[in-house]
């Protein structure tokens, strides 16, 4: 997909060492004025926003890899992340955002504090850009507090450290952590107030990599369920569910991914969710591929045999890039049925499941799963619906958060060396490795960084 961005010469913003804690120092002048000219900034950010989504995958239980399939640059650059290895790593070794993530967020504050002064815009448009900005940095913080702190449903939240807040254009602001709560208070906080701002319902195809009004109840309800608040995931769920009731229909046909920015199921495609180097350094687990039961179209639409034993990311006309999603509604259909079986009202999490199922499975087959269901207590529906969500979202940046939300469960990688040595590393279960150790050169940048009372 080539979306419409925007070439930028109008900014010039570069990343060097400096001595706050974010790194970042502007080595130019924004000198944005005109709508037009903001609307260029802010399409100048979206481009830069981190894919670490995607790259969660190596982290979680999703893909295993060997030395046929990692080797070289990609040995160097993925293997510590594929085994969870934080300290000590190889220094050639990529790592997920950060400084990044702030940037993005100083873009996003710095058009919020600049917007009585932009000319030549209506003030729908000025109110538009100013929307999308906090949900920019609300969607940042949000990404950044569910790598970098315990999970919300795994932590006392108004006592355990969260992530810094950056909410001023200021780059010599020596920030502190903020808790978790008040993280997560903020996020929510921020897309109420881009809910007011916001003008635009939907953006078309090819522009809809922007954030819109649609996208607000999209968000919250992912928030609401990192927080374990089901009414407000149920609710909100809900609501996306009535503006996007589409499924991509894979027992009709199989020749688009509901991921495809083009996709009926397409709310907002911002996020290449998997990046050629990462989809070709491993194949998918196994146990992954077991899960897929009798006439479940998704293994076939999502995953391809590349030998007897291995399976790998089956490409979209060859070209990952057409696999935008940053939300799709067939992730909302999850969430209410996983909400609603936590409220104890099985009729609309059946309702939920097996209308997204009708959609996965060929008839029959969905006929003997949909009836057992209809036996299923609590427990086991959660459980039903938690394999749902595993089949429905793999390899698309969600199983890590999954994993960190609920059991934390312990998981074992096997990789077998050139020489068929086999090299064993655990994480265990509640690992603290579930949390993202912050950056080197951040805490060396400010000692106090990881301290917040």
């Amino acid at each position: 997909m080539k979306l419409q961005y925007i070439t930028i010469a109008l900014v010039a913003l570069l990343f060097t060492s400096c001595n706050d804690f974010l790194d970042i120092r502007p080595t130019g002048k924004v000198i944005a004025e005109t709508g037009e000219e903001y609307r260029a900034l802010l399409t100048y950010v979206y481009d830069k926003v981190p894919e670490d989504r995607g790259m969660t995958t190596l982290r979680s239980d999703e893909m295993a890899a060997d030395a046929s399939t990692m080797s070289g640059y990609d040995y160097d650059s993925y293997y510590d992340i594929w085994n969870w290895t934080d300290y000590n790593r190889n220094p050639s070794a990529l790592y997920f955002g950060w400084r990044r993530y702030y940037h993005t967020c100083y873009i996003a504050n710095y058009i919020i504090e600049h917007q009585r002064e932009i000319t030549k815009a209506t003030d729908a448009e000025i109110k538009q850009l100013v929307g999308e900005s906090y949900m920019l940095r609300a969607y940042m913080h949000f990404l950044l507090v569910n790598l970098y702190a315990p999970a919300y449903t795994n932590c006392t939240p108004e006592t355990t450290r969260g992530i810094p807040l950056q909410l001023k254009a200021d780059v010599n602001a020596v920030l502190s952590c903020s808790s978790v709560a008040d993280v997560y208070k903020q996020i929510l906080n921020d897309i109420a107030v881009a809910d007011e701002y916001m003008n635009v319902e939907k953006w078309e195809q090819g522009y809809n990599y922007r954030f819109s009004k649609d996208v607000v109840s999209a968000f919250r309800a992912r928030v609401a369920l990192y927080m374990g608040d089901w009414q407000l995931a149920f609710d909100e769920a809900e609501k996306v569910i009535e503006k996007y009731p589409a499924l991509q229909d894979l027992v009709a046909s199989t020749s688009t991914k509901p991921t495809n920015y083009k996709s009926v199921e397409s709310i907002m495609a911002l996020e290449q969710i998997i990046t050629t180097s990462i989809s070709s350094i491993g194949y998918v687990n196994p146990d992954l591929l077991s899960m897929y039961r009798t006439g479940d179209q998704r293994k076939s639409t999502y995953f391809k045999a590349k030998t007897l034993k291995q399976w790998v990311l089956r490409k979209e006309k060859d070209d990952y890039d057409n696999e935008r999603c940053s939300f799709r509604s067939g992730e909302f259909y999850l969430i209410a049925a996983e909400a609603a079986n936590e409220l104890n009202d099985k009729n609309n999490a059946l309702k939920y499941i097996k209308e997204l199922m009708q959609k996965r499975y060929k008839a029959t087959n969905y006929n003997t799963y949909s009836k057992a269901l209809d036996a299923m207590d609590k427990d086991a529906l959660r459980e039903e619906i938690a394999a749902e969500r595993q089949r429905e979202m793999a390899y698309q940046g969600h199983r890590w958060f999954d994993l960190r939300r609920t059991t934390q469960p312990q998981i074992t990688k096997v990789y077998t060396t050139a020489d068929k040595t086999e090299e064993t590393f655990v994480l265990e279960q509640a690992d603290a490795r579930y949390t993202l150790r912050f950056p080197t050169e951040a805490v060396e940048a400010n000692p106090g960084l990881e301290l917040w009372q």
